[in-house]
């Protein structure tokens, strides 16, 4: 279908649009489409920053931006875009000013605004002055639930955990059926030992609320220890299910090793006999067999040409290097060396999802510091 008829603002909202069902490659064809024959839009500008920042493509996104300044100088948006590109090249004061050039131009009554540059600064690991947009969003609309949760955030992150209670309490008075905020404040209220508390929160919770495991292992734990439920219980089967959707398909050596496992279990309970030496070596070839083609997947699909070695840099610039498990153990032990690795994965998830709104797999290392770095939170050098 043809372009030819249509405005620069017409493109700027199809455009918009398609970002907003995150078709960011669409969106910026169509920028650029409309940019070739409108080049002083500013809109365009800004939107093609916008889709480039989505993409991660930050020296065209601070581009982008700037044509837009050009342009306007006072444009909320672009400055806004600029001030995020600008952390994300170190730039840290040169990022601040940008944003503290939208209060001085008065829009600190945008709250949409204040929320997309709080969020930006939370990402980027400066959650103390992320936390005054978000309290600035609150106070032009203390009814709007996002900005409120946002606050028991930053809060939570700052150490604060009696005031992240009392803004996730808010924000679920505000909306009850806002079931993020919720299992937050219910995790939150298990780490502090108030389980009863932490169990009325996860029961007014469905399984498809919850996008990491932690939340749902314990609310699975809570029942059985309050209620006395048996481990087969009907009450915890849509539970379970969650729990497999979101550690997604188990791998072939784990597949087989259930089975084998299942198989052993029936086979003791009719007639329990030791198995044979030549059973025992027919399945060590299956295993040996199976886990040759999967190091063989891994390595042609995942390793580097380094080898099972790779290292990532977090955002205050401390480097860690090994395999994904090795990393992820080290992260764990800079921060909570008690926690178990899987919970300590879960948590972070929780925590980046409530930081940068994406989804991050925890269910294991590689796809747990791949979603990291998909959210902002570390970078992968290798």
């Amino acid at each position: 279908m043809s372009n030819s008829f249509l405005s620069s603002e017409e493109y700027d909202e199809r455009a918009h649009a398609l970002y907003n069902e995150g078709q960011f490659d669409e969106a910026l064809e169509l920028l650029r489409e409309g940019l070739s024959l409108y080049p002083t839009a500013v809109e365009l500008h800004v939107g093609a920053g916008y889709a480039r920042l989505a993409r991660e493509e930050y020296a065209w996104a601070r581009r982008s931006f700037e044509e837009a300044l050009l342009l306007d100088a006072e444009h909320e948006d672009a400055l806004a875009g600029l001030g995020e590109v600008l952390l994300k090249f170190g730039q840290v004061d040169a990022g601040f000013r940008a944003f503290e050039r939208t209060l001085q131009l008065g829009y600190d009554d945008d709250v949409d605004l204040m929320l997309q540059i709080g969020r930006a600064l939370f990402r980027e690991g400066y959650v103390e002055m992320s936390l005054t947009y978000f309290e600035r969003a609150v106070h032009h609309a203390d009814d709007l639930t996002e900005a409120v949760a946002c606050i028991g955030y930053a809060q939570h992150r700052l150490g604060n955990d009696a005031e992240a209670m009392t803004a996730l309490r808010q924000a679920i008075g505000l909306d009850p059926q806002f079931a993020e905020a919720r299992v937050y404040l219910a995790n939150l209220l298990y780490d502090a030992g108030d389980l009863d508390g932490a169990l009325r929160e996860f029961e007014q919770t469905a399984p498809d609320d919850h996008w990491d495991e932690l939340g749902i292992w314990r609310l699975i734990e809570l029942k059985k220890s309050v209620y006395r439920l048996p481990d087969t219980d009907p009450e915890f089967k849509p539970w379970e299910a969650r729990l497999q959707v979101l550690a997604g398909e188990p791998d072939a050596i784990d597949a087989l090793l259930a089975e084998i496992e299942q198989a052993s279990e029936e086979a003791e309970e009719s007639a329990p006999v030791a198995p044979s030496p030549g059973q025992l070596e027919t399945l060590g070839t299956l295993l040996t067999g199976l886990a040759s083609q999967q190091a063989e997947a891994v390595s042609t699909n995942v390793m580097t040409p380094e080898g099972d070695t790779h290292r990532v840099v977090m955002r205050d610039g401390s480097t860690f290097e090994g395999t994904w498990e090795a990393i992820v153990q080290a992260l764990r032990d800079a921060r909570d060396a008690g926690r178990p690795i899987e919970e300590y994965m879960a948590m972070e998830a929780r925590r980046f999802y409530g930081a940068t709104g994406k989804r991050v797999d925890s269910h294991a290392p590689e796809a747990f510091i791949r979603g990291s770095a998909d959210a902002g939170m570390l970078r992968i050098v290798r």
